[in-house]
């Protein structure tokens, strides 16, 4: 009877006795700002870090987590906002916890911002392997020989070089 008397609703979710603990020792050790800038390519990935930075990590004033904001550029942000939710995990995977809920997109052209420019250039595409081994190629099309459709082998013939020349793996590798 004393607890309703001062105003106790019951039970509380542990979320909600957590937060505000997470968040202190959180911003104590400066959570994702260093670790997410000078780890971001290792983080995101090689395509996302060409076309996006982290700019800022802010917490809600309830809930678990925190919302990275990402800077890219408008042609970039509709592909960018597919990939939310697997570059959110990536990153959560890093901490070990759910420390992101949210990732918001924020765009910006290019060239012309004092602040805060965003200064992504075109990269190269990764290498593509040059034309196979002269034995590779002659395999692939003895593989191929017997198929009659000229298209349908020349595919064929494509995918028998591509099999052919695919560095192999070692065991309990991934990937």
């Amino acid at each position: 009877m004393a607890a309703a008397a001062r105003g106790s609703r019951g039970f509380k979710r542990t979320s909600a006795l957590l937060q505000p603990s997470i968040r202190r020792v959180s911003e104590q050790r400066g959570f994702a700002q260093s670790r997410l800038l000078t780890h971001w390519p290792e983080i995101a990935g090689d395509t996302i870090a060409a076309i996006a930075r982290p700019v800022e990590v802010s917490y809600a004033r309830q809930g678990m987590g925190a919302t990275l904001t990402i800077l890219t550029t408008g042609a970039q942000a509709p592909m960018l906002e597919m990939q939310k939710e697997v570059l959110r995990e990536r990153i959560n995977a890093v901490y070990g916890y759910n420390a992101i809920s949210r990732i918001r997109l924020t765009q910006t052209s290019p060239t012309g911002f004092a602040e805060g420019q965003a200064d992504f250039t075109h990269r190269e595409p990764p290498h593509t392997p040059a034309d196979p081994p002269p034995e590779v190629a002659a395999r692939a099309h003895d593989m191929t020989a017997p198929v009659a459709d000229k298209d349908l082998r020349a595919a064929l013939e494509r995918l028998a070089r591509n099999v052919l020349t695919r560095p192999t793996r070692t065991k309990g590798s991934s990937g």
